[in-house]
């Protein structure tokens, strides 16, 4: 019942809508100013997330590091143009309400890295509003360019599905 009321409600769409556009400029803001300030090295940071997992309490999982260590810090260049390109693209993606679904679901993912990394910040309160326009699916972009680009692309994609005739009309 929730699901429906946040899928269909015209309503909701200006509030998922606002959101949305909260949500894009955070991260426009984040990633542009990794590309525009042309010094990001993730290095430092996923150092610093690896020694999280010593100690009597660590704030990250031996497992999460494992990854650092095995993966993420031997790309660290791989890593270096990702992150702020994918902050950059889903705050794009946020703000104009394209692909708003995917877009939602890489700061999801994003948000639970940096989490995972020991960094609490505002992630906890990212990823809630994030399901939110997850689980609105289009509702969330009602407002945005989605309303034009998912049917045009529903119809490249699937040309004979418009181009039949319908049982009603029949």
């Amino acid at each position: 019942m929730l699901i429906r009321f946040l899928q269909n409600n015209l309503l909701v769409s200006f509030v998922l809508t606002a959101l949305r556009i909260y949500l894009g400029w955070i991260w426009l803001k984040a990633g542009w100013g990794k590309i525009a300030g042309g010094s990001f090295n993730a290095e430092g940071f996923l150092q610093g997330a690896v020694k999280k997992a010593e100690g009597e309490n660590p704030s990250v999982q031996s497992w999460w590091a494992d990854f650092l260590q095995g993966v993420a810090i031997p790309n660290v260049g791989l890593f270096n143009v990702v992150v702020p390109w994918g902050e950059l693209l889903v705050g794009l993606g946020l703000l104009l309400g394209t692909f708003t679904t995917f877009a939602a679901l890489m700061g999801i993912l994003m948000n639970f890295s940096y989490l995972f990394s020991g960094t609490l910040s505002t992630n906890p309160q990212m990823i809630v509003l994030e399901l939110l326009l997850v689980a609105a699916a289009a509702n969330s972009s009602r407002i945005g360019a989605d309303r034009w680009i998912l049917p045009y692309l529903q119809q490249m994609l699937n040309p004979r599905k418009s181009s039949e005739p319908s049982l009603k009309s029949a």
